[in-house]
């Protein structure tokens, strides 16, 4: 564990700390830059915390590796002791981890693409796989974070959604999307679900709970196929993560507005 000074934790919670599930690359790593930019702290959750080291180095001295593996409830749980024990706050969640298929040794993006995920033919494994990091990974870091964002004074929860999970887009019968809908785009639909459990049940609290969709983004999620960049996946993300008092809670949207759930 880093050691700080006198100085240096009491400047750490004067200010806004945030951590963003899977960020030591892709979408997450930028999110981190873009609130590191805005005067947050920010805390790069990664697997590996080697990975985290050198992400958080690319950010400079506001972001700090957190090992964390979102589907593995000892590593959420010392997570989230060691950011009430060093950092002594928590502001903003982003719930950015996510996996598009279950990674192969050898095949670590399945060749058969858009059938490999199709329920038609998935196997039972993989779809648990999706789901234990893009849907229960999110509801056990947000859990663990409940505590440390009930003392924020206007605590932030943002999970990452898709216009692919959206149940209104997809039942459109000339909807190309159709065609790919499978164990990820599903698993996202859960995710647009689950963000709005936790809205309803915070709703009385200073907690803000949103679903951003980053857009079809070059990232490894997609094996770099994506049409946008990390800088623009990560723009509605960031502008959730800090909205005022006045700023929705229990909604879906991108750069362009709402979208249908």
């Amino acid at each position: 564990m880093v050691s700080h000074t006198k100085e240096e934790i009491i400047s750490m919670q004067d200010k806004p700390v945030a951590l963003i599930t899977g960020a030591n690359k892709g979408i997450g790593l930028q999110i981190a830059k873009d609130l590191a930019k805005q005067g947050f702290t920010v805390l790069v959750g990664s697997r590996s915390l080697e990975n985290g080291e050198t992400a958080s180095k690319s950010i400079g001295s506001d972001a700090h590796a957190l090992q964390l593996d979102v589907t593995d409830q000892d590593s959420i749980v010392a997570a989230a002791e060691r950011i009430r024990n060093e950092f002594g706050r928590l502001d903003v969640v982003v719930n950015n981890a996510g996996i598009s298929h279950a990674g192969r040794a050898g095949d670590s993006f399945p060749s058969s693409g858009a059938a490999s995920g199709l329920l038609t033919v998935a196997s039972l494994e993989d779809i648990r796989a999706v789901y234990e990091t893009n849907v229960f990974g999110v509801i056990a870091v947000t859990q663990a974070m409940l505590p440390l964002l009930h003392e924020a004074p206007a605590a932030r929860i943002v999970n990452m959604g898709s216009t692919g999970g959206s149940l209104s887009w997809n039942s459109i019968p000339e909807n190309w999307h159709r065609a790919m809908f499978g164990a990820y785009s599903a698993s996202k639909s859960a995710v647009h679900a689950v963000t709005l459990a936790f809205a309803f049940a915070l709703e009385s609290t200073n907690i803000k709970v949103n679903a951003a969709c980053p857009g079809f983004t070059s990232t490894a999620l997609n094996n770099f196929a994506g049409t946008r960049s990390v800088e623009q996946g990560a723009r509605e993300a960031v502008r959730l993560a800090m909205i005022g008092a006045d700023g929705p809670t229990g909604t879906f949207s991108d750069e362009d507005g709402a979208i249908a759930w």
